[in-house]
């Protein structure tokens, strides 16, 4: 039977139908030569234009919290803040599997510009929050309809040759972790214009009304020229055949004599396939942490010096997620595909655990620096953490892609983006209320202050590094 599924699949691949998308691709991709520049540029863009919101709001979330008045204590903003960044994964969670299931079925087309279209939208609605609720019900809606990222990373293995396979997912984990650097970036430049620039911005402009619109609408716009964009030059990758003529491509003697049944994803499949469900496991657990860190640094940076933070403006934490984001850009197109060529992405994954440890130990260490020597280990600290974690993620993105077939790959991103979005949501809401507790406790005698709270993200790395280890990670590719 695995033989004659075999045999069909080779059938199908070199029959070449005129009308079906998925052989288009199929065809330019035997006839390519040198780098797939192109397709590297459109899979960086839309990733970026997607990314960039999930975490623009964090360095002026402390912020934003505070004005809305509904926390009593200073230390308890971080509890509410929480909430607000755990709200976007929630909704992600509720429908990554619905999006997985409409790209096997409907095309990975619809469901990238649906993504984009979602974020020039409800990102600008989150911008013209007047209240908590409202900040809450706006990102939690830009979740919910956003499910790009699972079919993103089926969309890359099959736009690009298997030898340029691992590039095209470093396009997308590049793109997505310097998304995650320059949002926040850029929400820590052109947050609050009427006090950073009086003289451009009044107080009673829409920006002065709105102080945290600004960078929310400049994403927005980015995204509706991606949209356009996107729906003009994004090829659609999956293969649309009619039945007679998958039927006359396929005729192979078959015990059973089916054809399509054999090539029809089944979520139970899927779940029993453990080098995938391994590999999403470990995905998450990663994933867990670096959202956690990713709002703990900026809620951290930004916090006053007598609870143990390092007292920075939004535009200095722009400032340092700016270099960051220069740094990963640069490790990542060249340095991180040869890493994968010479040591596979279990052990670049496994490496990059075990380096973040230390390092993120060092944290509250870096706090009782001052002048320079803090802006320069703090940038140092923020570039290498950040490449590790990048690094980590796009492993796991190879191996999940590699564990399943074409068909499949749209409902198995999907699974993954729904356990992770879970896990994503958790890192916000415990992260901020834990940066809340730790900031409670300066004087404790066990891991006083930010060393808990520091202490607590190394536990979930060290988690995940001992989690790529057999018999737990299985896989059959590497």
């Amino acid at each position: 039977m695995t033989g004659n599924n075999e045999l069909k699949d080779a059938l199908l691949e070199h029959v070449y139908h005129e009308n079906c998308p998925g052989c288009k691709v199929d065809h330019d991709k035997r006839i390519q030569t040198g780098l797939p520049i192109k397709q590297l540029i459109f899979i960086w863009i839309v990733v970026l234009c997607v990314a960039l919101p999930i975490s623009s709001l964090f360095p002026f979330l402390y912020f934003m919290v505070r004005d809305f008045n509904i926390a009593d204590k200073e230390e308890d903003i971080s509890y509410y803040a929480g909430f607000v960044g755990s709200a976007y994964m929630v909704g992600r969670a509720l429908t990554s599997v619905f999006w997985g299931v409409v790209a096997d079925r409907y095309g990975r087309k619809p469901v990238i510009l649906l993504g984009t279209l979602t974020v020039v939208i409800f990102n600008t609605l989150f911008g013209f929050s007047v209240n908590y609720w409202m900040a809450i019900i706006t990102r939690f809606l830009l979740g919910l309809l956003n499910g790009l990222l699972g079919p993103i990373k089926a969309y890359a293995c099959e736009l690009f040759r298997e030898e340029h396979q691992a590039l095209g997912l470093s396009a997308i984990s590049t793109s997505w972790g310097i998304g995650l650097i320059i949002g926040p970036a850029l929400g820590g430049y052109l947050a609050q214009p009427a006090e950073k620039f009086p003289s451009l911005v009044s107080s009673d402009s829409l920006f002065g009304r709105f102080p945290y619109l600004l960078p929310c609408l400049c994403i927005s716009i980015f995204a509706l020229f991606v949209t356009i964009g996107a729906l003009f030059w994004l090829p659609e990758t999956l293969h649309f055949h009619k039945k007679s003529e998958l039927e006359s491509a396929s005729n192979v003697p078959d015990s059973e004599g089916k054809t399509d049944e054999n090539k029809k994803s089944s979520l139970i499949s899927l779940l029993k396939n453990w080098p995938l469900m391994s590999s999403i496991i470990v995905y998450c657990v990663f994933s867990l942490h670096d959202m956690a860190y990713t709002e703990i640094f900026s809620l951290w940076a930004v916090s006053p010096k007598s609870l143990g933070g390092l007292n920075y403006s939004t535009e200095d934490v722009g400032t340092v997620l700016s270099i960051t984001g220069v740094g990963l850009l640069l490790f990542q197109t060249t340095l991180y595909p040869l890493a994968e060529r010479l040591v596979g992405p279990i052990m670049v994954a496994r490496i990059s655990g075990v380096l973040s440890i230390p390092l993120l130990t060092s944290y509250p260490y870096i706090a009782m620096l001052s002048g320079f020597m803090l802006a320069f280990t703090l940038n140092c600290a923020s570039v290498v953490k950040n490449v590790l974690s990048v690094s980590i993620i796009t492993s796991t993105f190879m191996l999940q892609n590699k564990a399943v077939d074409q068909h499949e790959r749209g409902a198995a991103n999907g699974i993954a983006m729904t356990l992770q979005s879970i896990c994503k949501a958790i890192g916000p809401a415990c992260g901020g209320a834990l940066l809340s507790w730790s900031q409670k406790r300066q004087n404790a005698a066990f891991l006083p202050g930010d060393q808990m709270i520091f202490f607590f993200l190394n536990a979930i790395e060290l988690l995940g590094v001992l989690l790529t280890f057999r018999p737990f990670l299985i896989t059959n590719h590497y």
